[in-house]
């Protein structure tokens, strides 16, 4: 789907296979914008395996601004089992600085909020870097606030092997 957003010219269309490249590009440029550089390992063979292998795992748009590709979104759902609906969780949203305060970013969170609307998911979430003022101005003028009463968990790496190589309680 392609949209044309307001006077901002911005369109935003759902990503390709053939963007596959772009999105990697992307993906390094937030993480070096998020100072994580060294932490993406990320190639086109997972990306496109994650976004259109067989059971694709995310979703992505790209935004442009003329011609040019400005910023993009990777998203996927998850679920409340309190609610029994989908969420929608929102794991990249990132605008190139040229295109910062033109509209680029809003349109991407505008048409997300409409798909999650199509979908009937009950929320739209993301985890936002706690130094990263000018992305938390950005998303409490969209109406978001921060969720106070969860702290997010992780086990990665070493902690995740040693975890999977946990004995089962099926005695293998």
């Amino acid at each position: 789907m392609n949209e044309t957003t307001g006077s901002s010219g911005v369109t935003i269309r759902n990503a390709a296979e053939v963007d596959v490249p772009l999105i990697l590009q992307f993906i390094r440029e937030l993480a070096e914008y998020e100072r994580m550089s060294e932490y993406v390992t990320a190639t086109e063979p997972d990306l496109r395996a994650a976004l259109f292998g067989p059971r694709p795992y995310a979703e992505a748009m790209i935004a442009f601004a003329g011609d040019e590709p400005a910023g993009y979104a990777l998203y996927f759902h998850d679920y409340s089992t309190f609610r029994g609906r989908p969420g929608m969780y929102l794991e990249d949203l990132y605008v190139r600085a040229e295109h910062r305060h033109r509209g680029v970013g809003k349109a991407l969170m505008a048409r997300l909020a409409r798909i999650c609307v199509e979908r009937e998911c009950h929320r739209l979430q993301w985890a936002v870097l706690n130094w990263n003022e000018l992305a938390l101005r950005f998303y409490r003028s969209l109406g978001a606030a921060p969720t106070t009463e969860w702290t997010i968990y992780s086990v990665e790496r070493e902690a995740l092997a040693r975890l999977s190589a946990s004995p089962r309680s099926d005695g293998t």
